[in-house]
């Protein structure tokens, strides 16, 4: 669960890093990387303990795959709630693919 937590923690740094400025076009862009690389710092010092912490317990894919998903929900509410953005059926389709893989990662073949 710790390994869950830090990797929801560090996708919502994440997130805010890479889209949050999208709203601030009026700022220059050295100024835009700078924040974000400032926002992306957490990001790291909380990602990097989430693979230590979980690897053993899962593979390297399965970890990247539980990123992903994780990455996927939390940019959806940050999208709809933050840029005011409409998640539409292809989007949700998209997103049940990368479900598919987590199947085919954790299978046990």
């Amino acid at each position: 669960m710790q390994t869950i937590i830090l990797l929801i923690l560090a996708n919502v740094f994440m997130t805010v890093a890479w889209y949050g400025h999208l709203k601030y076009k009026s700022f220059s862009l050295w100024k835009v990387i700078l924040v974000s690389w400032l926002i992306a710092l957490p990001e790291y010092c909380l990602q990097v303990p989430a693979n230590r912490a979980g690897y053993g317990q899962f593979t390297a894919s399965q970890l990247k795959i539980i990123q992903e998903v994780i990455t996927l929900v939390i940019f959806c509410i940050f999208s709809a709630f933050y840029l005011k953005e409409e998640i539409k059926w292809n989007h949700l389709v998209g997103f049940l693919m990368i479900i598919g893989a987590v199947f085919f990662i954790f299978k046990k073949w």
